[in-house]
Order: C-alpha cells, then sequence, then structure tokens
C-alpha cells in the first residue's frame, strides 16, 4: 500500500512539475523562445569553434584528441619498441592538426543551420532533453560538414606519407577484424573524429546553460531556459 501511495505521490508530483514547466514557457512569446534558442545554438558553436579550431585544441585536450584507432592504438608500444615511435607521434599530430584546421571552418556551416532553425525546430530543442541544441546540429550540418572537412583534412594528410602507410595497415587491421572498417581510411577516420569532437564541446556547452541559464550572461538566456528549471 506504501509503495502504491508513493508511485501516485511521484505520478502526481511529476505531472505537477510538467504543468508548471509547461505554463513557463507558455508565459513567453515564440519569438523570444526562437531568439532565445538560436541565441543557445550560437553560444554552443561559438564555445566550441574557439575551442578546437587552434593549434592544440585538439591535441592539447584529452577529451577530443585524436589517437590511432583499435588495434592501431594498441600496437603503439609496439611501434615504439621497433624505433617506430617517432612515426606514430607524427601520425597522430598531423590527424589532429588536421582537425583543427577542419573545425577552424566550421563556423559558417553551423550558422546556416541556426538560420534555417523553424518555430517547431526551437520548441523541439526547448522540450527535446539535455542535448537537443547538439542533435539539431547534428541532423541539419553532419552532411555539410563532412563535405566541408574532408578535402581539408586530405590537404593536411597528404604531406606525410605516413598516411598512405596508415591506410595500408589499417586496411589489412580491418580484413583481420582488428580495426572496424570505417576508421581503415585516415581521411575519413578524421573528419568523424573532427565532428565527434565538434558536436562533443557543443554538448559540454549546452550542459552548462541548461544547468545554470541564468549565468549564462544573458537575460534573454535565463529568460527562456529558466523556463525549463
Amino acid at each position: 500500500m506504501r509503495r502504491l501511495h508513493h508511485f501516485i505521490f511521484g505520478l502526481f508530483f511529476g505531472l505537477t512539475v510538467g504543468f508548471a514547466q509547461a505554463g513557463a514557457l507558455d508565459a513567453i512569446s515564440s519569438g523570444d523562445a526562437s531568439a532565445g534558442v538560436k541565441e543557445a545554438l550560437a553560444k554552443g558553436a561559438d564555445y566550441a569553434v574557439a575551442s578546437l579550431g587552434k593549434s592544440g585544441g585538439f591535441l592539447g585536450n584529452d577529451k577530443v584528441k585524436i589517437r590511432l584507432p583499435g588495434y592501431l592504438d594498441k600496437a603503439d608500444s609496439a611501434l615504439r619498441m621497433f624505433g617506430m615511435g617517432k612515426q606514430a607521434d607524427q601520425l597522430v599530430e598531423t590527424m589532429n592538426r588536421a582537425a583543427e584546421n577542419a573545425v577552424a571552418e566550421a563556423k559558417p556551416i553551423l550558422t546556416e543551420s541556426i538560420k534555417k532553425m523553424s518555430i517547431k525546430d526551437a520548441k523541439d530543442i526547448l522540450t527535446g532533453g539535455d542535448d537537443s541544441v547538439t542533435q539539431y546540429f547534428k541532423r541539419t550540418s553532419t552532411e555539410q560538414l563532412t563535405a566541408k572537412f574532408m578535402p581539408i583534412v586530405k590537404n593536411e594528410t597528404k604531406k606525410l606519407s605516413l598516411a598512405d602507410q596508415y591506410n595500408k595497415f589499417a586496411g589489412k587491421a580491418a580484413s583481420a577484424g582488428l580495426v572496424d572498417k570505417q576508421n581503415a581510411d585516415v581521411d575519413s577516420y578524421v573528419t568523424q573524429k573532427a565532428m565527434d569532437g565538434l558536436f562533443l564541446m557543443i554538448a559540454e556547452e549546452e550542459k552548462k546553460l541548461r544547468a545554470n541559464p541564468m549565468g549564462a550572461g544573458s537575460e534573454l538566456l535565463g529568460k527562456v531556459f529558466g523556463a525549463l528549471n
């Protein structure tokens, strides 16, 4: 009986909070809601590009640093034993530099994605969960980012003949099931990792905003996202 009482209380409390949140959101005009979400999107994009699109942005950040994939990373110590540590370090540095150069060019694509946001998109972002800003960018810009990043990455990796060696070695490792097939090409691997890092940093900024909207330094963001708390 006590469990049933707790269940009913929890259900009632959840509905009450939900209705209160909905009421708070209803009090905000669609114009303010849309503008607030666009500002949040821009804030996340600015933070991610500024953090990663610079020298050391990837290489100096363990959260996003691009390492050799799967089996190749595990074989790193063996490479060093055979005097190939320098080559491995050069490849890792080149991969991360390529990602930094690519992300530095992401801003126009993310900005265009923000411009295309509809009122429905804004509503979905506000009520869609803690990572809905990040998911919106993934949904609307992944294809364009891939097309933009790939040639930038290729331009960087072609400077290092080790990239060809990577592809040959990783291709064999993929055939043996030691490396995921999508990681067998260095340019595809780095392009995907660059986008993963970009979206991770956007997610970090979104998490901070949702946890403390009043501390975002914007009256509009505080008003719109504060209504969710």
